[in-house]
Order: C-alpha cells, then sequence, then structure tokens
C-alpha cells in the first residue's frame, strides 16, 4: 500500500463533492501535469491511501482521506471538446492523459492547515510544503501518513 496527497481546489471539487458522489467514488480526472500524469497512469493503485488537500482559499489543508479504488486509465475528458480539459492532442490511441477512482473514506476531525503541517517535525517536509510545490498529485510517505492521522487525532 502507497500513500499520497492529491490536491483539488474546492471551487473545482471539494471533499464536499467526493462524499456527495455516487457510492462516494469519482474518477480524478483533468490533470494536464505530465510527472503527475505519471503517478496517476503508472503508480496509484487499489487500496491506495490518499490525503484530500483543499488547495487555494484563504486555508489550504487536509481535509480528509480517501483510498484509491481504480488504477490509472484513459482520462476521456481529453477526447471531449465540451470538456475544460480537454486536449486536441489525445485520441483514443493515444490518451496522453490518466485518471484514477477514488473513494471517501472520512473527513478529518478538523482541517490540518499549512500551519499546523509547518510546525510538525514530520509534515514539515511533505512534498505540499516545499516552495513552488504544485503537483495536484504527491507522494507521502507512510511516517507522513501516519503523523497525519495522528496530528488529526485519529490514532493514539
Amino acid at each position: 500500500m502507497r500513500y499520497w496527497l492529491m490536491k483539488s481546489e474546492p471551487t473545482c471539487f471539494s471533499l464536499d463533492d467526493l462524499e456527495s458522489s455516487p457510492r462516494q467514488t469519482a474518477a480524478w480526472d483533468g490533470v494536464r501535469n505530465f510527472q503527475a500524469r505519471n503517478l496517476l497512469r503508472d503508480e496509484i493503485k487499489v487500496g491506495d491511501g490518499v490525503l484530500f488537500y483543499h488547495s487555494g482559499g484563504t486555508a489550504p489543508a487536509i481535509v480528509g482521506l480517501a483510498e484509491g479504488v481504480r488504477g490509472g486509465y484513459p482520462d476521456h475528458t481529453a477526447q471531449d471538446a465540451r470538456s475544460d480539459h480537454y486536449d486536441p492532442k489525445a485520441t483514443p490511441a493515444n490518451p496522453i492523459w490518466y485518471m484514477v477512482d477514488v473513494r471517501f473514506r472520512m473527513r478529518l476531525p478538523r482541517p490540518l492547515t499549512r500551519s499546523d503541517l509547518a510546525a510538525h517535525p514530520v509534515l514539515a517536509g511533505m512534498a505540499v510544503m516545499r516552495r513552488g510545490s504544485r503537483l495536484s498529485v504527491q507522494p507521502v510517505t507512510a511516517d507522513e501518513w501516519r503523523a497525519v492521522l495522528a496530528a488529526a487525532g485519529l490514532v493514539g
């Protein structure tokens, strides 16, 4: 099992949106960065843990947990000219972009803000805390995962 942090603007797709999706499951689509695409295509597997991070807004924070329920497959939104994520270079033979499906697991008792992360000896070093870190999908170490659960009060 591996762990990931997935960032989304809450006005685009929020934890509430995931929770209210059918079967509390949704495709993580629209990623248009090759490094993040490679993680979606090659690395994220069924059962992997996901930290759901609300980016932007006044208080970016880890707000909940999700899990991978379908590994990488072609992102069909890239081939839909009506989609905000349309890419005219993507074709069925060369899909270019990939997505995964994630399922809501739980909302954190309280969001873990950037200042919470910065103050924690393990979490201050997370990829999301690095200057210039803009990837919407990032690996999280097992130690970071456990530290998030502890900081959120989910484990002792």
